[in-house]
């Protein structure tokens, strides 16, 4: 009997002991962030840095220390105000309430007209690319006028759209709209075409309707291509505000305004500085359309 006890107790005590030795210890315990050690967060901060940042950083400086050079080796003197160095342009007009405050009250009225520009070309672009995918006969109609769009030279006909619109917001509108809906049309169009067949065939089977085929299905399958189209235009229709401004000067004067006025005036400073804010508009709004970009193609 005493035999009998001794191997019934003798497993349970080593299994006991066992577990003990397998379970962790206070010590052997790590405290560790969940995002990982602060040194290897540093060094990816520090990698993405380098990879990323560093190169326009290179590329800004490389093209300061030319502009200098165009300024103080290339132009003489009695030329330089053609071209003044980067801390006249800082100093004169960007640092001076005087002289940016008119700038930022231009600017912020061509971001509205490129706003309401965008607004339209994304409309009729979606449109007129959902009614080329209907078919081939309808596609080979439409295309060649939306090609036509791309390649007229829009300063040719200004003129028209004036005597036609006015001198206004409208005309400013249209000229927005002429310059990006060429890239919403293509790129609506080539997603909408390039949906699966089979899961059209599959809406075919549970007897779907056009619209939502075209809701459920064909929108969210181009939507990739057609934030593409978005993201191109958002750039184009700056310069078509811009565009619009120089040409249409009734009602509020826009940044395009100002360029023209300051060219004019050869006020070399504020010229400058006003390229370098509607180029940092430009680069804002292709910006936040990339990000949307990118955020889509995450999602699929």
């Amino acid at each position: 009997m005493t035999t009998t006890t001794a191997s019934i107790t003798t497993p349970s005590a080593a299994s006991t002991s066992a577990t003990r030795s397998s379970d962790p210890t206070p010590a052997d315990s790590t405290h560790a962030p969940i995002g990982g050690p602060p040194s290897s967060r540093g060094r990816r901060f520090a990698n993405s840095f380098v990879r990323y940042g560093l190169p326009p950083l290179i590329s800004l400086a490389v093209g300061i220390g030319l502009w200098y050079c165009v300024s103080y080796l290339i132009l003489s003197p009695t030329r330089r105000f053609l071209l003044p160095p980067p801390h006249d342009v800082l100093t004169n007009s960007l640092l001076d309430p005087d002289h940016v405050g008119p700038m930022l009250d231009a600017l912020w009225v061509t971001a509205k007209v490129s706003i309401v520009g965008f607004a339209f070309a994304a409309l009729v672009g979606v449109a007129i690319g959902v009614v080329m995918s209907r078919g081939s006969l309808l596609e080979r109609a439409i295309y060649p006028w939306a090609v036509v769009l791309q390649v007229i030279p829009v300063l040719a006909i200004v003129p028209l759209i004036g005597l036609w619109f006015g001198y206004g917001m409208v005309a400013r509108t249209i000229v927005c709209v002429i310059i990006a809906i060429f890239p919403i049309i293509a790129n609506t169009h080539f997603g909408l075409v390039s949906v699966d067949r089979g899961s059209h065939e599959l809406f075919t089977l549970s007897k779907a309707s056009t619209a939502q085929r075209l809701v459920k299905l064909e929108f969210p399958s181009a939507l990739p291509s057609m934030m593409t189209g978005f993201r191109t235009a958002s750039g184009l229709v700056v310069v078509g505000a811009i565009i619009g401004d120089m040409f249409f000067a009734k009602g509020e004067p826009g940044i395009g305004t100002l360029l023209d006025i300051y060219r004019a005036r050869l006020q070399s400073d504020d010229l400058i500085a006003a390229i370098v804010l509607a180029s940092l508009f430009g680069i804002a709004v292709f910006g936040i359309f990339s990000v949307l970009n990118a955020f889509v193609n995450r999602r699929r």
